[in-house]
């Protein structure tokens, strides 16, 4: 049981993306043909997200010539380069399904408005994500300043 852990670990990315569920994402997944590797950029919705651990996916949705298509892309595949949130979605549920009945401007998602203290460079951070990594260190220094005091 501990060998199928540590080849998990092992195969896991140290930083898989800061993306959820309804976010519009630019994929850069790598492509191999024969002898050549190029990156393609797959942009759509966020409509899933599934598994855990080294089995984690998330499936995105695009309107490509009028017609939905849906990728799943496995999150810890050393083809994936990187995941670039390019619109953060507001929304209440963990899976968009009822997405795939909706046309046009019925198929949105509102958009998630992020205060600009909160957004790291270009790229916005979503609130909960950054509200843990930002206040831990932290409040971990303001408790070993008091423990010092004592």
């Amino acid at each position: 049981m501990n060998e199928i852990k540590a080849i998990e670990a092992a195969q896991m990315k140290s930083e898989p993306g800061n993306f959820k569920v309804g976010d519009t994402v630019k994929v850069h997944f790598k492509i191999i043909e024969g002898k050549t590797e190029r990156v393609q950029i797959y942009e759509g919705l966020v409509i899933a997200m599934k598994n855990a651990r080294v089995g984690k996916t998330f499936t995105v949705r695009k309107i490509s010539y009028g017609v939905g298509v849906e990728r799943v892309f496995p999150l810890h595949s050393p083809r994936i380069v990187k995941v670039e949130v390019m619109r953060p979605g507001k929304v209440r549920r963990a899976k968009l399904y009822y997405i795939r009945e909706k046309i046009g401007k019925g198929a949105k998602i509102k958009e998630l408005i992020i205060k600009k203290s909160a957004r790291v460079g270009n790229n916005p951070v979503h609130p909960v994500a950054s509200s843990q990594t930002a206040s831990s260190p932290a409040v971990a220094a303001d408790q070993n300043a008091e423990t010092a005091q004592s």
